[in-house]
């Protein structure tokens, strides 16, 4: 299986999209009597456990590519890459959210609700932040080092001196004599 790293572009793009989304969520929420901002105490909380999981699993794997630990299933292994990846991109998503929320609703500071809504918004977007660092440094962790085969950058080395070596003069005139014999 061949898995590449998350561009840095797709946590930016997840990150402004949320902020979009969380911005128009208060200001529909202004213009209307349905208000859904903040976020409830059990979501930072189950982010959070949801963040030590995947690190976890994701330092198992990391673990294992070092050495220091014999194996680990390799189906543990991909779901750890998953994870981290799903991680990374959600949480920036929702760190854009509920950062969107929270910036809309500084003008409303004074009210007892949006104060609520901006301590709720402020610390998910925190464990949100965490979560995507956790995501980055998961995906990070399960990145399997080069197989020693063709492709290895030791063995392109190898076959460039052996090239080399036999292209040189000296040899060339060596294998020319032993040709002659």
């Amino acid at each position: 299986m061949s898995a590449r790293r998350t561009p840095w572009w797709h946590y930016a793009v997840g990150i402004v999209m949320g902020l979009i989304c969380g911005a128009a969520l208060v200001k529909i929420g202004e213009s209307s009597e349905f208000s859904l901002i903040g976020a409830p105490w059990i979501v930072p909380i189950v982010l959070a456990i949801l963040g030590v999981v995947v690190f976890a699993m994701a330092y198992q794997v990391h673990q294992v590519v070092k050495g220091k630990r014999k194996y680990i299933n390799p189906a543990v292994s991909v779901y750890a890459l998953v994870l981290s990846k799903a991680l990374g991109l959600a949480a920036a998503a929702l760190l854009g959210w509920y950062m969107g929320q929270l910036l809309m609703s500084l003008g409303h500071a004074d009210a007892p609700f949006y104060t609520q809504a901006m301590v709720e918004c402020g610390v998910s977007a925190v464990v949100c932040l965490a979560d995507m660092i956790v995501g980055i440094v998961g995906e990070w962790f399960c990145q399997l080092p080069p197989n020693e085969g063709p492709e290895h950058p030791k063995a392109k080395a190898a076959e460039r001196q052996r090239k080399l070596a036999a292209a040189s003069p000296a040899s060339a005139s060596a294998s020319a004599e032993s040709v002659r014999e």
